[in-house]
């Protein structure tokens, strides 16, 4: 007799299965994420050690040592996503892009397959998610539709490998979504656990053995990661994010894994009416029209991945009315914000208590760098004294909890990007090396947060 199909329930946020169902997830501790889904397929490798399977073949192993050569790329045809990606797109890699909806992903795909078709090489694009009415709308707004891009839009996996498998192997496939592929082999709904893993796994195998480069898009969680399982995060070579603010028209590309790159870099784009436009020099974007007359505005030189930034930093000190002050944080991690009001006032001298304390970064951008400190405190000061810091002035630093502004990293590429933008002035910690050739800025070498409460000492 047949073995009955038996019955799981896998969570859709962590991929972990239960015989039963449960309002709580056993292994995240997520809520209502649990699907029930048949198990007969089984995951990937059942059965292979059962009785009567053939016993495996003896692997050759090797060394460390041997002739190695830097994996062929080619060019996108974008700028900026050359810079991400490490230099290009590897033949036969697959990569993984997420971001919020309406964030731009289907434009910049769109441009991206364009540009190759324009250049020679075979791409194709399946859209799971819109018609190709839908599609060729947006490569008319764009002006792309002279561009010879294949066009499908199919959501069964069976269709797609084999349309794939019928012609001669493109250079890109793109495919838009992965959570709306279906596999008939499996019992489940378009979108859930089972069903992504065996879709991104046939459609990788296909790449790698085609030679062909695979771009997936997924969708993201409300908590901005990419929905499904992390084992397609760990499949693919490269992971990227396409970040932005739908209140401002900048878009960033930042890569979070890549096996052929630096996982540092990010791209930088501007959302127009004919679609993504590259941005050479962040820095003008960010800063954009600064009021020289405005206390409480400092420019940080920050640097993400090999690329110096330049970003306002804008606090605002006020009187406040409750029992406790707010603190408020745009772009910048509020338990630092924390840390360097609790700094300020024990080694600065500063008091804070009974004003509300808000702060924001300019253009949207997220920091994470360290280095911010010393601006954000800049700021700080400035608010709470109503003194204007000067508008040719940029700051960098990282500041301890005992009030002493630490070294950071490449101090001689922040203060070029400044001196190329028009500042004249930096505030930089008192340690490291400036790398100051050809630099005609005056540097003010802080050693301790005390100085910005006091009267700053003469630029040498």
């Amino acid at each position: 007799m047949a073995k009955a199909n038996k019955t799981i329930f896998v969570c859709q946020s962590c991929g972990a299965t239960s015989p039963r169902w449960q309002g709580k997830c056993p292994s995240c501790s997520e809520w209502n994420t649990l699907t029930e889904e048949s198990d007969a397929a089984g995951p990937p490798g059942t059965g292979l050690m059962r009785r009567g399977a053939s016993s495996g073949r003896v692997i050759t192993l090797e060394g460390l040592r041997g002739s190695t050569q830097e994996a062929p790329r080619f060019s996108t045809g974008l700028a900026e996503l050359d810079r991400v990606t490490g230099g290009g797109i590897v033949p036969g890699s697959a990569l993984l892009i997420g971001g919020e909806p309406g964030i731009g992903k289907s434009t910049l795909l769109l441009q991206l397959t364009a540009s190759l078709a324009r250049a020679g090489k075979r791409t194709v694009y399946f859209s799971g998610e819109e018609a190709a009415a839908q599609v060729r709308l947006r490569a008319v707004r764009l002006g792309l539709d002279d561009a010879p891009v294949a066009l499908a839009c199919e959501t069964s996996l069976a269709h797609i490998l084999a349309t794939l498998e019928a012609g001669p192997p493109p250079d890109l496939i793109v495919v838009d979504s992965i959570q709306t592929l279906w596999a008939e082999a499996i019992e489940a709904a378009p979108g859930t656990v089972s069903q992504v893993r065996a879709s991104a796994q046939a459609l990788i195998r296909h790449a790698k053995t085609a030679g062909s480069a695979l771009l997936l898009v997924g969708h993201v969680t409300k908590d901005g990661q990419i929905a499904g399982p992390k084992v397609i995060e760990h499949m693919v070579d490269t992971v990227l994010y396409f970040e932005g603010d739908r209140g401002h028209a900048y878009r960033i590309l930042r890569a979070v894994k890549n096996r052929f790159g630096a996982t540092d870099e990010i791209g930088v784009f501007e959302m127009a009416s004919y679609g993504l436009r590259e941005i050479s020099n962040p820095s003008e974007l960010f800063l954009g029209d600064r009021d020289a007359s405005s206390p409480g505005a400092a420019v940080f030189a920050g640097v993400e991945g090999t690329r110096p930034i330049l970003v306002e930093i804008q606090a605002l000190v006020a009187p406040s009315s409750l029992g406790t002050p707010r603190r408020a944080v745009v772009g910048w991690d509020t338990a630092r914000l924390s840390m360097l009001l609790a700094v300020l006032e024990a080694r600065a001298g500063l008091s804070f208590a009974g004003k509300d304390v808000y702060l924001n970064v300019a253009g949207g951008l997220r920091i994470n760098e360290p280095a911010a400190d010393l601006a954000a405190a800049a700021a700080l000061v400035s608010s709470l004294s109503g003194v204007p810091i000067p508008r040719d002035r940029v700051h960098f630093g990282e500041v301890s909890l005992s009030g002493a502004i630490n070294a950071t990293p490449l101090m001689g590429p922040r203060l070029k990007e400044a001196q190329k933008l028009g500042f004249r002035e930096a505030l930089v910690p008192a340690q490291g090396e400036l790398d100051a050739a050809g630099l005609k800025l005056r540097t003010m070498r802080l050693s301790h947060l005390r100085e910005l409460a006091d009267e700053a000492p003469s630029c040498d």
